[in-house]
């Protein structure tokens, strides 16, 4: 699984919309569109936001481990 389709299920396991997620993330709802189709990767910075508004580690969203 790669880090769109990560991004894409968190998400949806804690109930946030795309808009909530950038806004958590400080980036605009487009973007996490552009993330969760995969038409574009996010930014480290951006990774460690996401990490901290998913509540996983920077190593799920990569996809070196299957550990939240």
């Amino acid at each position: 699984m790669n880090i769109s389709h990560r991004i894409k299920e968190l998400r949806k396991d804690r109930s946030l919309t795309q808009v909530e997620l950038a806004q958590l993330v400080g980036c605009s709802q487009p973007m996490i569109v552009l993330w969760e189709s995969g038409k574009c990767e996010p930014t480290a910075t951006a990774i460690l936001k996401l990490s901290e508004a998913l509540e996983c580690s920077t190593d799920y969203l990569l996809g070196k481990t299957d550990i939240y």
